[in-house]
């Protein structure tokens, strides 16, 4: 798998940060984020990037968009952050159900929540569990590109 898209809400805090993290992890693969509802045209909410930056993570620039059909298609893999993006998703774009996974499916199979104008021990308490989830994507991943 090449092509990954990680999906959210906003496509500002979650799903960004965590394409980040994959793309770092996996620099041989396409890498992107959208929103089921996102801030159109927005960037990294301030402090989901504030702490991805102190922990060294380069989020760069980024423009939220909003997840559709025709984006999906692009991609071998959606990775969403909660079970109601994968019930969306799969409602819009039925072809794709057999490419959505929760982005937890290695590290508790459970929603990551938003922390959307949460206060930053949410942030940092939610950027570590994105880190565990695209860590071990990246393992899983990287050991099936060997096979």
């Amino acid at each position: 798998m090449k092509n990954l898209l990680v999906v959210c809400v906003g496509n500002i805090c979650r799903s960004p940060v965590a394409a980040a993290l994959l793309a770092a992890d996996m620099p041989d693969c396409k890498v992107a984020s959208a929103g089921i509802a996102a801030v159109v045209g927005k960037n990294v909410d301030p402090t989901a990037r504030e702490v991805a930056e102190a922990a060294g993570v380069i989020i760069g620039e980024h423009v939220a968009r909003q997840f559709t059909p025709e984006i999906g298609e692009q991609y071998d893999l959606i990775l969403v952050l909660e079970a109601g993006h994968k019930r969306e998703i799969e409602r819009i774009a039925p072809q794709l159900s057999g490419r959505v996974m929760r982005l937890d499916r290695w590290t508790g199979d459970a929603d990551i929540p938003d922390p959307y104008r949460r206060d930053r021990t949410v942030h940092e308490a939610v950027f570590q569990r994105i880190r565990e989830a695209t860590a071990a994507w990246a393992a899983r991943l990287s050991r099936s590109g060997k096979g």
